[in-house]
């Protein structure tokens, strides 16, 4: 994608591929139920200079981001799951993952519309947005405070 448009996507991306995050997101998710897909939107929204969400803006994106979810990404998810033992069906199971990882971005795409508009902020005041954006979408309970150490630690050298 060229232009702002795809931006959530790139941050996801290159985010999820540092150390440690993509096991504390798959923690998160499958351990404590998280949704990848809002906690990067949380933490990119903050770190990209677009401020701090507020509870009814994340929840609007929630809601926006459910019948996606529910109906496509759950299934594609379960599906993958189920057959990433099968030797006999490996073509698929990566035909599957490659279709769960598209409806991922079609997601991130949707939510990077519902994002608040860019303003001027510094790093530091992206990097401890970002971290109240995070603590927001986890509810700042001590349950999730090791699976999203990675994650947190990560957003401190962003920016």
């Amino acid at each position: 994608m060229e232009g702002p448009a795809g931006d959530f996507w790139r941050f996801s991306v290159e985010f999820y591929g540092r150390p440690g995050i993509a096991n504390a997101c798959l923690d998160l998710q499958d351990g404590h139920g998280a949704d990848i897909n809002l906690l990067l939107f949380a933490c990119w929204v903050g770190i990209s200079g677009r401020g701090r969400l507020a509870a009814p803006g994340l929840a609007r994106a929630d809601a926006a981001l459910a019948p996606w979810r529910d109906a496509v990404i759950a299934p594609l998810r379960g599906v993958r799951k189920f057959l990433k033992n099968d030797r006999k069906a490996i073509e698929f199971y990566g035909i599957v993952k490659a279709t769960e990882l598209e409806a991922e971005h079609i997601a991130q795409d949707r939510l990077e519309a519902l994002a608040p508009i860019k303003t001027p902020a510094d790093a530091e005041a992206r990097r401890a947005d970002a971290l109240a954006n995070l603590a927001l979408y986890l509810g700042g309970g001590a349950r999730f405070a090791a699976a999203a150490e990675a994650i947190r630690s990560a957003l401190q050298s962003e920016a």
